[in-house]
Formats: C-alpha cells, sequence, structure tokens
C-alpha cells in the first residue's frame, strides 16, 4: 500500500527543501575516507559510497527527465535546464 509523505504541492515542495537539508547535512560531514567505504544501497547490495552518491544523482536526473517527458506530453511550457534552450543558443549563435 501506498503511504503519502505529503498531500498537495505545497507539502511536497516542503517536504523536497527538507529532505534537501537533510541530505546536505549528512554530505557535509563525509571525509574523503568515508567516500571510499562500502555502504548497503536500500536492496541490499554493497557499493562505494562515492559510486552511491552519483547514483542518487543520476537517479535524480531522470526522474527530472519524465517529468519534463510527462509535462511536454501535456502540452505543458516548461522552463530550460540551463537558462537558455537549444533553439534560443542557436539564434543567439547565429
Amino acid at each position: 500500500m501506498w503511504n503519502c509523505l505529503a498531500d498537495g504541492k505545497e507539502a511536497v515542495v516542503q517536504f523536497y527543501i527538507q529532505m534537501q537539508k537533510e541530505s546536505r547535512t549528512v554530505f557535509e560531514r563525509l571525509r574523503h575516507e568515508d567516500m571510499l567505504k562500502k555502504c548497503k544501497t536500500p536492496g541490499g547490495v554493497e557499493i562505494t559510497v562515492w559510486k552511491w552518491l552519483r547514483a542518487l544523482i543520476e537517479h535524480e536526473v531522470h526522474h527530472r527527465g519524465q517529468l519534463y517527458m510527462y509535462l511536454a506530453m501535456l502540452g505543458v511550457k516548461t522552463p530550460p535546464l540551463y537558462g537558455l534552450t537549444s533553439e534560443e543558443v542557436i539564434k543567439r549563435s547565429v
């Protein structure tokens, strides 16, 4: 059964912000030697900490891409990720 961690847009945004803060607190404490240790994923797989952190970033990027795709399918215009769209970069470089 699905458990709701946040109900409604504002609660979801606040939950995301809180999780970012908690993650940052953990990441800031990591030392170089910690990055070379092994940790267990929620699936029970052992992985080097720095590889696990890289996987977390890749996972977030994947879901961001999914959101952009679904919004595009619904006809919702999304902001460019890096300030300009590819079309705007091409137009300005001519």
